[in-house]
């Protein structure tokens, strides 16, 4: 069995997996990460994206064996040592972007890679274009827009 070699929120793991196990499946069932969520098995959700290297990638069309050597966030791996919360997280909560929640690790972790690459700042069309690939079934995605719209300034700010 192969093993593969990862940082994952910033802790190295070594884990022995099968060839052809997904890196959502290493980051739940190996690592207990379960905020990183499986939707739909098609990638066309947006529930498992997590950051590999500074870039959003959906978990569930990747391999394990793919992440060897990279650096990957998680939900969990957001808010600081002290539990202060990433300013994205902090937007969600503060404009009640969420509603049963199943979406929102994604959902966040896709936001944070939408507005770091766009430092010019985007309309409220071009954060709803750029969600294009994550799904909520409860918000109509007013709030999560309103709350990505907000986090731009903050996270600009750094």
């Amino acid at each position: 069995m192969p093993q593969v070699t990862l940082t994952v929120n910033g802790k190295q793991h070594t884990v022995a997996v099968e060839a052809r196990t997904l890196l959502v499946e290493l980051l739940r069932e190996k690592l207990g990460l379960t905020g990183t969520h499986v939707g739909c098995d098609t990638s066309q959700c947006g529930a498992c994206v997590v950051h590999v290297d500074g870039v959003s990638a959906k978990s569930c069309t990747m391999l394990a064996v793919q992440a060897e050597g990279t650096a990957v966030t998680t939900i969990e791996g957001l808010a600081a040592a002290d539990g202060t919360l990433h300013p994205m997280q902090e937007m969600f909560r503060e404009h009640h972007a969420l509603q049963c929640g199943f979406c929102t690790p994604g959902m966040v972790m896709s936001a944070i890679d939408l507005v770091n690459s766009h430092p010019q700042g985007m309309t409220e069309k071009e954060i709803r274009e750029g969600l294009e690939g994550n799904l909520c079934r409860c918000t109509g995605y007013h709030n999560i827009v309103k709350a990505i719209d907000a986090a731009q300034p903050l996270m600009h700010a750094k």
